[in-house]
């Protein structure tokens, strides 16, 4: 792939070295294969017969064999190999106008490269020659990291999105590269593209604390991720399909300033998002408040694609038994489910909840299975967690939204305490029972049920009883004395002291209907809880 000028970097290595002529420096051993390409570090002057603990690696080492006759070139040689140094550099004197040859065959047989320098070229030529080219590399990487970051600023600027700022990058580096959110849906691809096995698991690297810096991608191998963040938080990576040790730092740099500026692309899309879901939001309000802004309703219908004027379906959507009845990125999520779907949508974020709004022509009974879909879907998105999903009656226009809305608020209201059962329902499918339940708020139905019920299992707790069960089964056989004896393997007697007991600690007759009533609704919502 052809590069744009300025943005390649001049690497100091062994054969850009060899190859100034001012040095007049001659290659005797090349070493290993690679090693002349091979970036160098900077240049060590030594004569210790064993430089090792003063080498760091990367470095040249520049020597006038002065230790010869201490050591032999073949300990010399393995003292710089064993401190990483990137080759050996022999200058010549008047007192030893050669190479000497165990030297040179010490350097063949541990492939390490060795260089020669005549009397005339002083060490401090070379030190010269690799400062200038280190100036000179560091330069044309400031230089290239403007121009890219000119260019990524334009892409953003233009509007190109993550696909803009991959092609800024391609120009550069000939890398796989793609940009995941950590809901797992791709933003831009260059060079590969990611299945939803691969999408998956970057989402999950995504979710580590803190995130993973590589990941698994099956027959890709591992892919490097650099974490792109709006406002402190970890919203999408750059991926590319290359594992971090085969990256050169020029690499690395390059995506990470990429990385930066796709935060700001992230933030631009985030922005919008909330000023579309604040939109939304004002609907549902004006939806729910009536009086004179429900005029500005059919409005706000059209301007996201839906009819006013045509029925109109609402679902609501959230997690059961957990602390947050909605997650960030749910309301992305089912905006996502509708548009694969081809259904035109108002999705409005809650603190409860998420609705959405939708037009509806066809047969009641089909919006089940959509809403099931959506449900399964959710899921799959926020794994380990029970998606539900209300919905109301269908209404014939936008004036008519409000029940419906209501409806379908409450149907998933009840469907998110409870733990087990149907992950979708209408208001019309729900018992009067759970109705009434529903009309209350939480912390009320709970102290009820707690005031009748906590005496039972207190007490059967320190007696090692089964007054609740017994009460339990009492109700579920509709309170027929001989039938619940036999589920419970117990005389009908003995199930008559139990229920007497009962009574004492509830202060609930189960011979009277209101009272079997309250134990029916204490019990309904414990199960619930």
């Amino acid at each position: 792939m052809p590069r744009s000028p300025g943005y390649s970097h001049t690497v100091f290595t062994l054969r850009s070295l060899a190859e100034r002529s001012s040095l007049g420096l001659t290659v005797l051993v090349p070493g290993r294969p690679g090693a002349m390409d091979a970036p160098v570090a900077w240049v060590h002057n030594t004569e210790l017969p064993d430089p090792s603990p003063y080498v760091h690696e990367g470095e040249l080492v520049l020597t006038n064999g002065l230790w010869l006759g201490q050591v032999s070139p073949a300990q010399f040689v393995r003292s710089v190999k064993g401190a990483g140094g990137s080759g050996i550099v022999f200058g010549l004197r008047a007192e030893l106008s050669a190479t000497p040859r165990d030297l040179v065959d010490a350097c063949r047989e541990e492939d390490v490269p060795l260089l020669e320098i005549s009397i005339e070229v002083p060490f401090t030529a070379v030190s010269q020659a690799v400062a200038d080219m280190l100036a000179d590399e560091r330069k044309q990487a400031l230089v290239g990291m403007v121009r890219r970051g000119d260019a990524l600023a334009t892409a953003i600027s233009r509007g190109a999105g993550a696909g803009g700022v991959l092609n800024v990058l391609r120009h550069d580096y000939d890398l796989p590269l793609a940009v995941v959110d950590r809901m797992g849906r791709s933003l831009g691809t260059a060079g590969t593209d990611l299945d939803a096995d691969q999408l998956h698991a970057v989402a999950t690297g995504l979710a580590k604390h803190p995130p993973a810096l590589e990941v698994e991608l099956g027959e890709a191998g591992r892919a490097a991720l650099f974490p792109v963040g709006a406002v402190g938080d970890i919203d999408a990576a750059l991926i590319c399909l290359r594992p971090l040790r085969r990256l050169t730092s020029a690499e690395r740099e390059g995506l990470e300033q990429a990385a930066r500026f796709l935060s700001l692309e992230v933030a631009k899309q985030q922005a919008v998002q909330a000023i579309e879901m604040r939109f939304a939001s004002e609907l549902l309000e004006m939806v729910l408040s009536g009086g004179s802004r429900a005029g500005e309703v059919p409005g706000r219908l059209r301007a996201f694609g839906v009819d006013p004027g045509g029925p109109l379906a609402v679902c609501s959507v959230a997690f059961a038994q957990h602390e947050t009845a909605t997650l960030h990125g749910l309301a992305e999520a089912i905006g996502e489910f509708f548009a694969a779907e081809g259904v035109p949508v108002v999705v409005a974020g809650g603190t409860q909840d998420v609705v959405a709004v939708l037009p509806w022509r066809r047969q009641e009974d089909g919006l089940p299975p959509l809403a099931q879909r959506l449900v399964r879907e959710v899921e799959r998105r926020f794994p380990g967690l029970r998606p539900v999903a209300g919905l109301g009656g269908i209404a014939s226009h936008a004036a008519e939204l409000r029940p419906a809305l209501l409806q379908s608020r409450e149907a998933c209201r009840v469907l998110t305490r409870t733990r087990t059962g149907p992950r979708v329902r209408a208001f019309s499918q729900l018992g009067t029972h759970r109705l009434l339940i529903g009309l209350l708020d939480a912390q009320t139905s709970r102290r009820f049920s707690a005031g009748l019920l906590d005496p039972l299992k207190d007490h059967d707790a320190r007696r090692g009883g089964d007054l609740e069960l017994t009460l339990r089964t009492f109700l579920d056989h509709d309170g027929q004395w001989s039938a619940t004896a036999a589920a419970l393997h117990v005389h009908v007697n003995t199930l008559r002291n139990r229920l007497a007991k009962v009574t004492e600690l509830t202060g609930r007759d189960v011979a009277r209907t209101e009272d079997r009533v309250d134990l029916f609704l204490a019990l309904t919502i414990d199960a619930m809880d």
